[in-house]
């Protein structure tokens, strides 16, 4: 009887131990806040709420998941773009964008493969230039959009009312009041004409 006592007591005392160990290892929420606010943009990078991560956290799932995270906010700027991220870009460039022929579907396709690196940033400058306002086929509102249009070509600044085109130099360059960028060969063909005072580049 003495030693069955003595085995129960050992068994309960065991589990105790056991249970105060699993305790032990048992995170705080103090401690998984701290752990999200450091890693933050990582974490959610990986598609965690604070809310899975703290209850992970707390679970003591995540201590080679939050380290883990970090390094893998760095490749996925050069990898890898989430659609979130791509219907932005469209957003900030939709105009330009669609300038170009592609479709938001097309566009954001190819942003997620992580192609349009090179092509977001010639799209930015479609909200600088306010003066001109393109009306027909082959008139263009930055001078990068005409340039992906022709890339051979010599661009110009065509002057809408007057009929008459200038080249980049010129001060008229981007400056009339109506006017828009096309391919020279394209401003000879609907009829401008260039500027009689200015050196062809």
């Amino acid at each position: 009887m003495k030693r069955q006592l003595i085995a129960i007591t050992c068994s309960v005392m065991f589990s105790a131990w056991l249970g105060s160990s699993a305790l032990a290892q048992q995170k705080t929420v103090k401690e998984c806040d701290a752990e999200w606010a450091a890693n933050k943009a990582a974490i959610q990078a990986s598609g965690k709420t604070k809310k899975d991560f703290v209850a992970e956290c707390r679970a003591g799932g995540t201590t080679a998941a939050a380290p883990a995270a970090t390094p893998a906010a760095t490749p996925a700027a050069g990898t890898q773009k989430t659609v979130k991220e791509c219907d932005a870009e469209w957003t900030a460039n939709k105009a330009a964008i669609q300038a170009s022929g592609k479709t938001k579907k097309d566009f954001v396709a190819e942003c997620r493969a992580g192609g349009t690196t090179a092509a977001a940033p010639a799209a930015t400058p479609a909200a600088t230039p306010a003066a001109g306002t393109p009306s027909g086929a082959g008139q263009f509102a930055t001078a990068d959009l005409a340039k992906a249009h022709c890339p051979s070509d010599t661009v110009v600044w065509a002057n809408l009312g007057s009929k008459i085109y200038h080249f980049e130099g010129s001060k008229y360059y981007g400056q009339t009041k109506s006017g828009a960028y096309l391919c020279e060969k394209d401003a000879t063909a609907t009829g401008f004409r260039a500027a009689q005072n200015e050196k062809h580049p």
